[in-house]
């Protein structure tokens, strides 16, 4: 179905809007994806304060351009939506659960990361790192960790003592 100019005017405007008010994009391919699940990731996506949006190719690209990352855009090629936020982490780590998911469907195409583009590698090392709530019970479990042990041995020597 063709659309009309108006349209495609909007849709890029949206897009813009998108890339405007996103720390980070994230491109992934789908295809054979159904309805149903589409609506399983986007209901995910958005309790995680993620937005996800298809757009023809061209369209995405007149917005890209605009925005004027630094790097070499990703090849995008086959039927691609967008998963973005504010949050740096949030749209790669939780679009990677649903690739992981749905795998012969849904997979990882590159983004955009801290103002520039990265491939799909860089993004998948990207949602690799934990969220914000797990590097602070780990940096915690770091600092405990002496204390931890030096109290075991304060304990053994006690024993020994006594």
């Amino acid at each position: 179905m063709a659309i009309n100019k108006q349209k495609k005017e909007e849709i890029v405007a949206r897009v813009s809007d998108i890339i405007a008010g996103a720390s980070t994009l994230v491109f992934a391919k789908f295809k054979g994806l159904t309805v149903e699940e589409q609506n399983i990731v986007r209901r995910a996506l958005r309790a995680q304060d993620v937005g996800y949006t298809v757009a023809k190719k061209t369209l995405m690209r007149r917005a890209l351009e605009s925005a004027d990352f630094a790097g070499q855009a990703p090849e995008l090629e086959g039927e691609i939506a967008v998963a973005y936020g504010r949050d740096e982490l949030a749209p790669a780590r939780e679009l990677a659960v649903f690739v992981k998911q749905f795998p012969e469907h849904l997979a990882l195409a590159g983004g955009v990361f801290g103002g520039k583009y990265v491939s799909a590698q860089e993004i998948q090392s990207i949602a690799a790192i934990p969220g914000l709530q797990t590097l602070r019970a780990q940096f915690v479990q770091i600092i405990n960790s002496p204390l931890q042990q030096f109290a075991i041995v304060l304990n053994e020597i006690a024993k020994q003592r006594a």
